[in-house]
């Protein structure tokens, strides 16, 4: 791992869960960390619940897109999680891989997408503390 670790986040969409996970990687890492995603089926659009219940978070994901997995993507990071995309995700060795069990939140309301959003935000937490050293 480099000294700016680089996190890819995967769902089969694209759409919700890995684009809050990104958001939240990017905003509580303050830029120490590289932050992908990208789904297995990309969607059309980010699921405007999602933007929404990040939006009160004060993260704003509207800009963001779904994009496709891609293997050199995958290979590029040092740590992969998947959100319920299954076997679509390429294995290298060396990359760590985290299976993060979530409830889809496409077409649910704004209260599920909060309790969704506000549990990612806790493996965020969690996955950076691991990867960044404490600040003296």
């Amino acid at each position: 791992m480099s000294d700016r670790p680089s996190v890819m986040f995967v769902c089969v969409h694209n759409a919700g869960r890995s684009q809050m996970a990104a958001g939240y990687a990017a905003a509580l890492s303050g830029g120490r960390v590289e932050v992908r995603s990208a789904g297995s089926m990309p969607a059309e659009q980010i699921n405007p619940t999602a933007v929404a219940a990040m939006a009160e978070e004060g993260i704003d994901i509207t800009a963001e897109k779904p994009k496709v997995l891609t293997a050199d993507a995958v290979q590029a990071s040092d740590v992969v999680i998947t959100m319920g995309c299954g076997d679509a995700c390429p294995y290298f060795p060396g990359v760590r891989y985290e299976d993060w069990e979530l409830e889809d939140p496409a077409g649910k309301d704004l209260d599920t997408v909060r309790r969704v959003r506000d549990d990612i935000r806790g493996r965020i937490e969690t996955l950076l503390a691991e990867l960044l050293p404490a600040q003296a």
